[in-house]
């Protein structure tokens, strides 16, 4: 499994909020960088957010690892963005690409990314939002571009065909990224490396299932079989 996942281009970052599955996933050895947000945080039971990410940034220092601001307001996300960045040199500042108000954040973008501040600008949809903060961009600037190709495909929209065409739009910049964020299955890190995207997100979920690449088909057929069975045999169940 190991040696599949690392033949591929693309890069995994492993996504969460648990820090006591940090190094478990850095145990892996294909580990490429973090990420998390607010909604993560909450879920874990963050409580400090400046604690949370300390102590993140102790035990992740060579890793890239994208923090998210979280203020609605314009000067304070801007704010907030320079304060997180100076916490660690391996720190990328996840901006959403608009406030709560559908507000365009491309202004924040283009003063951090102007000062050399790493971007994953996040909560992509569409090409037109690409496009829309794409001169905004300092393409000396390390950036990432997060399309949330899983809730795309939650819309009945194939997100391979949205990948396909923002990695040809930053094929010239070197600094730009695409990343394939919110997966649903395992089989999504190979569609996003079929479309050359250059990152992809994994929840532990999806990390839990990478025995399973290229397993044996019989063998797995068996094994459901022998879970109904067990589980019925459990439960009780009689006729």
């Amino acid at each position: 499994m190991k040696e599949i996942i690392k033949k591929l281009n693309i890069h995994l970052y492993a996504d969460g909020a648990d820090i006591k599955n940090i190094n478990n996933f850095l145990n892996l050895g294909f580990i490429k960088g973090f990420t998390t947000n607010p909604s993560l945080m909450r879920k874990a039971g963050v409580k400090d957010y400046k604690t949370f990410a300390l102590d993140f940034l102790n035990q992740v220092k060579n890793l890239p690892i994208s923090f998210e601001v979280f203020a609605d307001d314009s000067p304070q996300m801007e704010k907030q963005a320079r304060e997180i960045a100076s916490w660690g040199d391996n720190v990328i500042i996840k901006i959403p690409i608009t406030n709560t108000k559908g507000i365009s954040t491309k202004n924040i973008i283009k003063n951090l990314s102007d000062d050399g501040i790493s971007l994953n600008i996040t909560a992509i949809f569409t090409l037109k939002q690409i496009e829309e903060i794409f001169n905004y961009i300092n393409k000396n600037s390390f950036t990432i571009l997060s399309i949330f190709a899983g809730r795309l495909a939650d819309t009945s929209i194939n997100p391979e065909d949205v990948i396909i065409k923002a990695v040809k739009k930053v094929e010239d910049c070197k600094n730009i990224k695409i990343l394939w964020a919110s997966p649903r299955e395992l089989l999504n890190i190979f569609q996003a490396e079929n479309c050359g995207c250059h990152i992809i997100t994994i929840a532990p979920d999806i990390i839990s299932k990478l025995n399973l690449i290229q397993k044996d088909l019989n063998e797995f057929s068996l094994d459901t079989v022998k879970m109904f069975y067990n589980d019925a045999k459990k439960a009780g169940y009689k006729i």
